[in-house]
């Protein structure tokens, strides 16, 4: 996820600090749901920072510390000046957020354990809700806006893991794979080649910078050193295929 474009499209519409914290507020839930992190305080945090949000939104300051239950229960749907997909529907998906943290921390002997399927909403109904937020920024193109949501709703991933920018592909294959898995999780985004070598440091570069030249040749990614690389049509396919062998082969 690129977070850098994610916070300066947010901050259009959002004070740069609120910004910054919804965002961060998500990517702990979001690591919670991908590590299955259970009974962490993170859930709560991000539907505070909503709820500031909102406050802002409609008065233009908001509180250090919001009573959140009395805000998404009293108050929300009352602030007019709020977008209504906003003030009603995320507001009712936050205090949804805010129940399951509050009501679902404990499990019964014999019961079917809730939280993996409550981590999964968790995680979908913030994303949902970041992902509206994003809809309200102003000054952006409908295709920036469109790549950054495509982002927010990438589907966790165990094979690749996502720390602070860097790709991790967990998986033994081949440097052809590995290529083809990472652009995979950034489809349909050009990645840039450093990031590219930041990713893979410790395949070998030469090897590297060779293997992107063939795929390119075989039109199985498009692009160059300049502009970075993206999966074709082909190679989203051919991703497909080796995600399917792996999960066969687990």
């Amino acid at each position: 996820m690129d977070k850098k474009r994610l916070l300066a499209s947010l901050a259009t519409v959002l004070p740069a600090q609120l910004a910054a914290d919804l965002v961060d507020d998500f990517m702990i839930v979001r690591q919670d749901f991908s590590t299955k992190t259970l009974g962490r305080s993170s859930p709560g945090k991000f539907v505070e920072t909503v709820v500031q949000c909102l406050q802002h939104l409609s008065s233009g300051s908001h509180d250090l510390k919001p009573d959140v239950e009395d805000y998404l229960q009293r108050r929300v749907e009352h602030e007019a000046k709020i977008p209504d997909d906003l003030r009603i529907c995320a507001a009712r998906m936050a205090r949804s957020i805010y129940t399951l943290r509050s009501r679902r921390n404990i499990v019964h002997k014999g019961m079917v354990d809730p939280n993996s399927y409550d981590l999964a909403y968790l995680h979908h109904a913030a994303s949902w809700m970041l992902a509206e937020f994003l809809r309200q920024a102003s000054g952006i193109t409908m295709e920036e806006a469109g790549s950054l949501i495509a982002q927010i709703h990438t589907p966790i991933d165990e094979i690749i893991e996502d720390i602070d920018g860097v790709l991790l592909v967990h998986a033994d294959v081949s440097l052809e794979d590995e290529i083809t898995l990472l652009l995979r999780s950034r489809y349909p985004d050009y990645v840039p080649l450093a990031a590219i070598k930041t990713s893979l440091v410790s395949r070998n570069s030469g090897t590297l910078g060779n293997k992107l030249r063939e795929l390119v040749s075989r039109k199985l990614l498009f692009g160059n050193p300049k502009i970075g690389y993206k999966l074709t049509q082909a190679g989203v396919k051919n991703a497909g295929e080796i995600r399917r062998h792996l999960a066969m082969a687990a």
